[in-house]
């Protein structure tokens, strides 16, 4: 069987590189934004391995802010220190906010309209679905975690469990379950 080597690691060429790599990810990022930034980080740009995503991700989604301005954030930071960290930033910014301007007053003017809603309810769907699709696409990372898979399972259901159908608060879940499945994860590094 003949094994090929890793895809070459590439990088952004410049804070501008990352400003508009950045802003048109973000302009393609409504709603179900984790499955662009995953596809365009890791499969398209190639800054960042399936497994260094799930990281960057991960640490993103624990700080304070929206997860994908964090993301911003780290690579630019990662690559071009304070100026591709604030380059990053204003290109997760800039344009959609203008966006998002335009189409708050367009659904003030049009949100009585039955295709408006049923095209929001049909959106949100999508986004569902393809948030989803992330997460079985990148549930293969799960082989280099130090947790049995069977262990991050239980920790997954038990969250979906717990939020959705018992309606427990997610900050509580995620700091209950996060932590064991931190403190597990340790111990199973230790050793």
């Amino acid at each position: 069987m003949t094994s090929f080597p890793p895809p070459e690691r590439l990088r952004p060429q410049s804070p501008t590189d990352l400003f508009v790599s950045f802003t048109l990810l973000a302009l393609q990022g409504f709603g179900g934004v984790v499955a662009v930034v995953q596809r365009e980080l890791v499969e398209r740009k190639r800054w960042l391995t399936a497994e260094e995503f799930v990281e960057e991700w991960s640490v993103a989604q624990i700080m304070p802010g929206p997860n994908v301005i964090n993301m911003a954030l780290m690579i630019g930071g990662r690559y071009f220190g304070l100026r591709g960290a604030l380059a990053a930033l204003a290109g997760m910014v800039a344009a959609p906010l203008a966006l998002v301007l335009v189409l708050a007053m367009l659904h003030a003017r049009f949100a009585d309209n039955p295709a408006v809603a049923g095209a929001l309810r049909g959106m949100a769907a999508v986004s569902a679905g393809m948030i989803g699709a992330v997460g079985v696409k990148l549930a293969g990372t799960l082989r280099n975690h130090p947790l049995p898979l069977a262990w991050s399972v239980a920790i997954s259901a038990s969250g979906f469990v717990l939020v959705a159908l018992l309606q427990w608060p997610l900050m509580v879940v995620l700091f209950g379950l996060g932590g064991l499945g931190s403190v597990l994860s340790f111990y199973r590094i230790r050793g």
